[in-house]
């Protein structure tokens, strides 16, 4: 059976979308950085829907880390699909108080772990060196578009990079046979938002649809783009928001 990876797999969103790829019959490789019992968690959840799982500790910004985490998935099963979903966020601070440091992080994750990840995916689903296709969705986010001002910039940034990504990757590569398309969540009721110290209920009265995301409503885009139903979708991006 053929492989999704999905990279930040073990919490919120990215467990979300490794349940949802397994309930459309994946078997499911899970990438995650450190947290090995909510790993096993989403593990045992993914074998009760009968699939066969993998789950890869590995650093997206570190490149052997994602050769050698790529090689694993290789002997698990051929690689179908990619769901780069693994990013971080700093703490809510306005640009004059944001260090080289933070930035270089940031970037290293959001921007060039998303960047390696998708050039490994493309050497082993591209029709033009022998596989048989796929399809790669990027996870942004509605900062993107929006900004951050006050908040993150560099964070909107990184992530407006993916943007751009998605959609010239998409151009590149749709005569290989891999479809390439993202979703840009809005503020969604996950862990996330403790590393950014911003109260999401708080910004709930901001939300045209009165409140904030779940987890599974953004896996339901990506299973639908990962799936043959988004065949005519090239360089699309999402938006699940509630409206903002």
């Amino acid at each position: 059976m053929s492989v999704v990876l999905v990279t930040g797999g073990s919490r919120g969103i990215g467990a979300a979308i490794a349940r949802a790829c397994a309930r459309d019959g994946y078997d499911v490789a899970i990438n995650y950085a450190r947290d090995d019992a909510a790993a096993r968690r989403v593990a045992a959840d993914i074998e009760a829907h009968g699939r066969r799982v993998l789950a890869v500790p590995a650093d997206v910004a570190d490149e052997a880390q994602v050769k050698a985490m790529f090689e694993l998935v290789d002997a698990f099963g051929p690689l179908a699909g990619l769901v780069n979903n693994a990013g971080i966020v700093a703490p809510a601070a306005r640009l004059e108080a944001q260090s080289m440091q933070r930035w270089q992080r940031l970037f290293a994750v959001n921007v060039l772990g998303t960047l390696v990840c998708c050039r490994e995916a493309t050497r082993r689903m591209s029709t033009r060196r022998g596989g048989a296709g796929g399809a790669i969705v990027n996870i942004s986010t509605r900062a993107a578009q929006l900004g951050s001002a006050g908040v993150y910039v560099d964070y909107a940034a990184s992530k407006g990079a993916v943007d751009t990504l998605t959609l010239g990757l998409a151009h590149e590569l749709i005569p290989e046979g891999i479809r390439v398309n993202g979703v840009r969540p809005g503020v969604i009721d996950t862990e996330i938002h403790a590393d950014s110290g911003l109260d999401p209920q708080g910004q709930a009265a901001r939300i045209p649809i009165g409140r904030l995301g779940r987890a599974d409503e953004v896996a339901e885009a990506v299973r639908w783009l990962l799936s043959p139903a988004a065949s005519y979708c090239v360089g699309t991006i999402v938006d699940v928001a509630g409206g903002r």
